[in-house]
């Protein structure tokens, strides 16, 4: 299962992050999600975050996330908890930078303490990566590999 997360997060990245990564990026910081309780419903699912974006500099900003994932998603999974630095072109961090669609590829497991990747590109302007791979840690019995958006307001 680590060989699956790990090439379909290195395709995704490749296949999506061209235009980005032809920019010059810089990390401005780090988002951090919580929440995501839930049953996975086969084919897909739906599941809430609450985020915190932690500037290099400036006060936090604070986020909800929608997270949709459409694939295989089968089991329960607890509170999850992602991390991801956050590159952007250039240092230019506006207040609501962030907020936007997100979409990428994910894959995770759990069976009672677990982990994933995540691989998301988009915010208001398509100029935002969330880290190529981010950090999850999740509790639950749980199995998901697929195609991932994020909405974030």
């Amino acid at each position: 299962m680590k060989y699956a997360v790990l090439l379909v997060s290195l395709f995704a990245f490749a296949m999506m992050s061209q235009p980005i990564l032809a920019q010059d990026t810089v990390a401005v910081g780090t988002l951090t999600c919580t929440g995501g309780q839930g049953v996975g419903l086969i084919l897909g699912s739906k599941k809430s975050y609450r985020c915190s974006f932690s500037k290099n500099s400036g006060p936090p900003e604070s986020y909800a996330a929608t997270v949709t994932k459409v694939g295989l998603d089968i089991g329960i999974t607890g509170e999850t908890v992602m991390i991801w630095t956050v590159l952007a072109a250039g240092q230019d961090v506006r207040e609501g930078m962030l907020a936007g669609n997100y979409a990428g590829a994910a894959a995770d497991v759990s069976v009672g303490i677990g982990g994933g990747a995540n691989v998301l590109i988009g915010g208001s302007t398509q100029s935002v990566i969330l880290q190529p791979v981010s950090v999850q840690g999740q509790t639950g019995l749980n199995i998901a590999v697929g195609v991932a958006g994020m909405t974030l307001r």
